[in-house]
């Protein structure tokens, strides 16, 4: 956490527009900058009656369609009371001459917050039910409701994986940098392997991992979900591929994975017992051909990380230093995604 935020946000004209929108507001503001996260920017106000988290595009000359802050309020707003726990939305800014960009204020959870999936602050014996509370909150994303919740128009119809193929590998060439040959080897192999759509259309978040989460201090149970700026309607295997990609990444700072961990030892789910268990919870039979999911996940989240890194060479990175580290894993998720492939 930093204290030094006004650089990236004017708090006097927050505190203006709030007084002004939000029932029950009084400045001043002060503010402070979460270090976590490279894309949109995340404060927390803090208020003479309370405290707030605020979140913003980044400045600069964005990617189309990135940084939807506007998508994340709407999602959150449509769950609240449902079985997936989101803060509470309090008000949304899309007028971009209060501080430059469009806004949102939440409710502050204030939870615990896991980085590694090791999870090495817990005793071996309470961390397999955090990972069960992570695949019963997935279910329950992918369970919900489309129609009731207004959700039902939230991201076109259609075969997700094509679009997200072309979406994501225009993204890739608007910031690339250096030819990586394993990514279009990658890019070339997911074109052509697309799975038939089998009917399944939900409520994707798009970057579900534990370090997305919020959890409460004295139990396993999940108070929130962060980070909804990828959300879409689309199928539910692309989150669920998402979370092992990321155990398949080497343990530490960087890589926060499981590669190489004693799972059993460690009293961690493996990741046949996390697949079984999400499709217990959903009525599922099986997954056949997990490898084309898999290798999508590493594909996908390479794209973002080489325009994580592009944003630091530009000068819009959130944190400049952790995104040009987390750029120099591009390659090894195009060729995470490559062995997936090819393993099947």
């Amino acid at each position: 956490m930093t204290t030094h935020a006004a650089a990236q946000l004017d708090t006097d004209a927050v505190a203006t527009w709030l007084s002004q929108h939000l029932e029950g507001f009084e400045g001043p503001v002060t503010a402070e900058k979460f270090a976590g996260g490279q894309s949109n920017p995340t404060f927390r106000l803090i208020t003479p009656k309370g405290r707030y988290v605020l979140r913003r595009k980044p400045p600069g000359i964005l990617l189309k369609s990135a940084h939807a802050v506007e998508r994340e309020f709407r999602v959150q707003k449509a769950l609240e009371g449902s079985d997936v726990p989101v803060a509470r939305m309090h008000v949304l800014c899309e007028d971009d001459s209060v501080i430059g960009s469009a806004f949102y204020v939440m409710q502050e959870v204030e939870g615990r917050h896991f980085n590694d999936p090791r999870l090495p602050e817990l005793p071996r014996a309470d961390r397999r039910a955090v990972q069960d509370e992570m695949n019963r909150v997935l279910a329950a994303i992918h369970s919900v409701d489309l129609v009731a919740t207004g959700l039902n128009d939230y991201g076109p119809e259609g075969n997700y994986y094509r679009r997200q193929i072309d979406r994501w590998t225009k993204q890739y060439r608007a910031s690339e940098m250096d030819h990586i040959a394993p990514m279009e080897d990658l890019i070339a192999w997911l074109d052509t392997n697309i799975p038939p759509d089998d009917g399944q259309r939900t409520l994707v978040h798009g970057d579900y991992r534990i370090d997305n989460m919020l959890f409460a201090k004295d139990s396993p149970t999940c108070l929130a979900v962060l980070d909804w700026e990828l959300s879409t309607t689309g199928h539910p295997y692309a989150d669920l591929a998402a979370v092992l990609m990321q155990w398949g990444m080497p343990p530490g700072n960087e890589g926060r994975g499981l590669a190489g961990v004693d799972r059993a030892a460690e009293g961690l789910m493996t990741d046949e017992e996390f697949i079984a268990a999400y499709c217990a919870r959903r009525g599922l039979p099986g997954i056949d051909d997990f490898g084309f999911y898999l290798a999508f996940a590493f594909f996908r989240m390479g794209c973002i990380l080489q325009g994580v890194l592009k944003r630091a060479v530009d000068g819009n990175a959130s944190n400049p230093e952790r995104a040009r580290k987390l750029g120099s894993f591009v390659p090894l998720f195009a060729q995470s995604g490559l062995d997936a492939a090819r393993k099947g």
